[in-house]
């Protein structure tokens, strides 16, 4: 698995490593992706309501496997290639989940907003959510099965 070399990165700062790796929205989009609403597939990410390019897409991907973030594995008819968190990946869910609180608190129209619930949730105990979200992820599982967070 390759991961970025120290001569890869711009600087040893601990900021630039999580920019570098995670940092455009699109590589965090994707995450976003698999943790709230269950993709897994290609087809599936090109979906989303930003409406990332083709080419962005397989770029991203690709990054984000070569980086340790994704692993990439053949459905089960070999027809489709399937997208899931590694350990790496399933560790920035608590970084996704402070993004969302932060979202909540500054945008007005956040789909999270009418979720107080859970974003009161999140707020009270984010390492505890942040667990529960990773074992249900690395389950196979998500958040938002039926629609927008």
């Amino acid at each position: 698995m390759k991961t970025t070399s120290k001569d890869d990165l711009r600087s040893h700062c601990a900021v630039n490593y999580g920019v570098e790796m995670f940092g455009d929205r699109w590589s965090l989009l994707i995450i976003r992706d698999i943790v709230f609403a269950g993709k897994k597939t290609y087809g599936e990410f090109l979906k989303s309501e930003e409406k990332i390019a083709t080419n962005v897409l397989a770029s991203r991907l690709s990054f984000l496997e070569g980086q340790g973030i994704l692993l990439k594995a053949p459905s089960p008819d070999g027809r489709k290639d399937f997208y899931t968190l590694t350990e790496k990946g399933l560790d920035l869910i608590p970084i996704v989940l402070n993004i969302v609180l932060w979202s909540a608190q500054y945008d007005a129209k956040s789909y999270v907003r009418p979720l107080k619930d859970f974003v009161a949730r999140i707020s009270q105990n984010p390492m505890q959510v942040s667990e529960e979200v990773k074992t249900l992820v690395r389950n196979g599982g998500c958040l938002f099965p039926n629609g927008k967070e």
